[in-house]
This record gives C-alpha cells, structure tokens and sequence, in this order.
C-alpha cells in the first residue's frame, strides 16, 4: 500500500494570506516570452505567499518555469501580468532586501578579488561605512565556516567553499530575503549534504525568509518548511505542502524517518503527474 500524505500537510494551490502576513507574496503571475515562432507562454498563473523567517523550497518538472519566476521575483525580468509584493510594496527592480545566491557560483565571483573583497563588494557599492563592512563581512564569513581564507582568491578554493563565499555575500548584504536558484547542484553529494545544513544553521540563525529552488526532490524535503510544487508549463501551482519533519534535522537521523520517505514518495508522485499534464482543478481552466 503507498504511503498517503494526511490533509493537514496540503494547502490549497495558489493560496494566499491575510493582507500585512507575507513578507513575499507572488500574485497572478504570468510570462509569455516573443518569439519568432510565436508567443511562448512559460508561467501562467502563479500565486503563493511566503511568511517572514519561513524557509520554502520551489520544484518542479524539468521546464516547468522555475528559473523564470526566479528572475521576475528578483526583479531581473518584468512579467507579463501579475505582480511581486516584498513586504508589501511592489517589486518593479532588484530590491535592497533581497539577495540571490545562483547555481553558477564561479561566474558570480571575481576571480581577481579576494575572499573578502567579493563578500565586501555589495556593501561598498551601497555606500556601507567602511568599519560596518568590515564587521559585516567577518559576521558572513563567520557564519559560513570562512573565517579561516578572507585572503584566498576564489580559484585556490574548492568548488563547495566557493559557493560558501557566494552565500556569505549575500547574508553580508543582510537581506530580508534570500533567493536561491539551485545553487547545489554544481557540487559533488558530501558537500552538497553539508551545504544544506549550512543553509538551514544560517536561515535559523538569521530569521531571513528563503526561496529555495531546487530540481532535487530529496533536498526540498529535507530543507523546507514547506515544498511548492509547480505543474509543466505553463506554469501553476500543483501542490503547496507543508513539510511537519522536526524542526532540528541532520542528514542520518532525518532520512531515515518513514515520514521523510513518505513525504519525499508525495512530492515525485506529484512531478510525476505534473509531467503527464495533470494540473490542479482549480486551476485547469485559468487561462
């Protein structure tokens, strides 16, 4: 018999809270991209809340618009239709309170700055005094496990302490929150398990709200507070489940428990049928 996931767990697709409750609230989100074959509709009708300090994780189908909504969150790209609140004001660019950690880490470091200089170098572009750098960047770097390397250049260190560099200029900029866009998929399965657990000692330790987007069904349950499903393209909310595994995890004991399994056999199930092209009733006939 296949395990079940009990009502409790589910949220309706697409739902959102109370007004003055979310801290990011996506609302209606559409994109249709111009192309010379024609108009290609990626994201149709995206709508979600997450709460200040929440940790959700974002999957879906290969294809399913993930990086899309990532970059109209960010401001990067403007929708179509719909909108992006932070904190309740509309978010029309890159926002101060948010900051992004991407999968191609090497690209996003200057591999002729050091360590501190690329944690620094967001700070000193917004103008931060030069002493509330300093203790910034050694707070970041602290908290990532780097106070050891401020000298190194990027290129002397491996390719997980480079993405730790990556996430400590981002918490250094002390977002409210911080986007990440699979940004572990690049490293091997050792460094991968201890990022994860660096992501979840740095999110308790901050309070800082994340969106995590992954392709990893495992990693979503294993980090989140939750795990938005989306359908294929274009692109809706399949699922928004609530992920109840304790609150303390570590990478033996909370893989090992028959709820993780359950839940983790939930959510493939569900990316399985978003493939096929099954899409929640309530938004089937959005258009």
């Amino acid at each position: 018999m296949q395990p079940e996931i009990t009502d409790p767990t589910t949220r309706a697709a697409g739902q959102a809270l109370p007004a003055g409750q979310a801290m990011l609230s996506v609302r209606g989100l559409k994109k249709v991209y111009q192309t010379d074959a024609g108009d290609i509709e990626a994201v149709r009708n995206l709508t979600f809340d997450l709460r200040p300090g929440e940790l959700a994780c974002l999957v879906g189908p290969s294809g399913s618009g993930k990086t899309t909504l990532l970059k109209c969150i960010s401001g990067l790209m403007a929708p179509t239709a719909g909108e992006v609140l932070l904190d309740g004001k509309p978010v029309a660019g890159p926002p101060k309170k948010m900051a992004v950690v991407f999968q191609e880490y090497g690209r996003s470091l200057f591999p002729w700055m050091r360590v501190r200089e690329n944690v620094e170098l967001p700070l000193k572009n917004q103008g931060v005094p030069k002493a509330e750098r300093a203790r910034l960047v050694e707070d970041a770097l602290e908290a990532v496990g780097l106070s050891h390397v401020p000298r190194s250049y990027p290129w002397q260190l491996s390719g997980g302490m480079q993405q730790r560099v990556a996430i400590a200029r981002a918490i250094a900029y002390q977002p409210e929150v911080l986007l990440m866009d699979e940004p572990f998929a690049a490293v091997d399965a050792q460094t991968r398990a201890d990022l994860e657990d660096l992501i979840r000692t740095v999110w308790k330790k901050l309070g800082v709200t994340v969106l995590f987007v992954t392709h990893d069904i495992d990693e979503s349950v294993y980090l989140g507070e939750r795990v938005i499903i989306l359908s294929s393209s274009p692109t809706v909310v399949q699922e928004d489940l609530t992920i109840d595994l304790p609150a303390d995890r570590d990478q033996l004991n909370t893989r090992a428990l028959p709820r993780f399994t359950e839940l983790r056999h939930h959510v493939y199930e569900q990316i399985q049928l978003a493939k096929k092209g099954h899409r929640p009733a309530a938004a089937s006939d959005t258009v």
